[in-house]
C-alpha cells in the first residue's frame, strides 16, 4: 500500500496536476501564495475549512478528503470559530448554486430542521 499523502503533499499533487503555479492560484481564488507555500510544505497544517472549499473547487478535489488531512473534527466543533468557518463554507456551496438548486437546497434544510422538532 503506497504512502499516505499529507494535505501539503496531496494539495501540491492537485494544482500540478491541473498546471498551476502559485501565483495563478493566488489570482483565481485571493489566497496569497505565501499562505498556499506554507500549506503544501507543511508550516500550515490545519487551514481554514472556506479555504479548503475554494483550493478544491479550483483543483477539483475531494473537499471531505482534504478535510479530514487536515483534521478538521466531525461532529461538533472541536475549537472555537470552527462551526462559523462551517456556515461559511455553506454558504459559499448555496452560492456557486442556481437560483432553482438553492431553493432546492432551502426547502430541504426546513425538512431537515421540522424533522428535528418532531
Amino acid at each position: 500500500m503506497p504512502p499516505r499523502r499529507t494535505l501539503g503533499e496531496r494539495l501540491r499533487a492537485a494544482r500540478t496536476a491541473k498546471g498551476l503555479s502559485l501565483r495563478e492560484v493566488e489570482r483565481r481564488t485571493g489566497i496569497h501564495n505565501a499562505h498556499l507555500s506554507q500549506i503544501e510544505n507543511g508550516r500550515i497544517l490545519k487551514p481554514e475549512m472556506a479555504l479548503l472549499w475554494e483550493l478544491a473547487g479550483l483543483y477539483g478535489a475531494d473537499y471531505p478528503a482534504l478535510l479530514r488531512l487536515a483534521g478538521h473534527a466531525r461532529g461538533g466543533s472541536a475549537r472555537p470559530g470552527e462551526s462559523r468557518e462551517r456556515m461559511t463554507v455553506a454558504l459559499r456551496a448555496l452560492d456557486e448554486l442556481t437560483a432553482a438548486e438553492r431553493e432546492d437546497a432551502l426547502r430541504y434544510l426546513r425538512e431537515l430542521q421540522e424533522a428535528g422538532r418532531r
